[in-house]
């Protein structure tokens, strides 16, 4: 019950680790997204593009075959334009993001990827305090 209950959540997260691994085997680079979304618009000959790409076409895929529906936006679209110009100012602060970290930091045990995840995390549950405990 509990493998049902989950399955889609394993299978997109040994998806992503098989895709960070085959990354890094083949390209010799990590799969943080905010690093390939840079090159994408800097170096426009490296194939980033094709990356940053195939993360729409990705989820466009799976809720086609899949049959789920596309989720609904909660919130406006000044809150989410706030908040990616924070996570932009956060990525450029904190060396990479937390695909980068996270997923591939951590897996080559990289202390300052372990230490980066931890703050992410950490300001990740701040924040849902916050807004759920003392701004509603």
């Amino acid at each position: 019950m509990i493998l049902e209950q989950y399955s889609s959540a394993i299978v997109g997260g040994l998806l992503i680790g098989l895709s960070a691994s085959l990354m890094l085997l083949f390209n010799g680079k990590i799969a943080g997204v905010s690093g390939i979304f840079w090159r994408s618009i800097t170096k426009h000959n490296d194939g980033s593009f094709l990356f940053i790409l195939g993360l729409p076409i990705g989820a466009w895929l799976f809720h086609t075959l899949s049959g789920q529906a596309v989720p609904a936006p909660d919130g406006s679209f000044v809150m989410a334009a706030l908040g990616g110009i924070l996570v932009g100012i956060g990525v450029k602060v904190g060396s990479g993001c937390t695909s980068g970290h996270g997923v591939c930091g951590i897996s080559r045990l990289s202390k300052r990827s372990i230490v980066a995840t931890g703050v992410f995390m950490a300001t990740g549950i701040l924040t849902v305090f916050v807004m759920r405990q003392l701004l509603s």
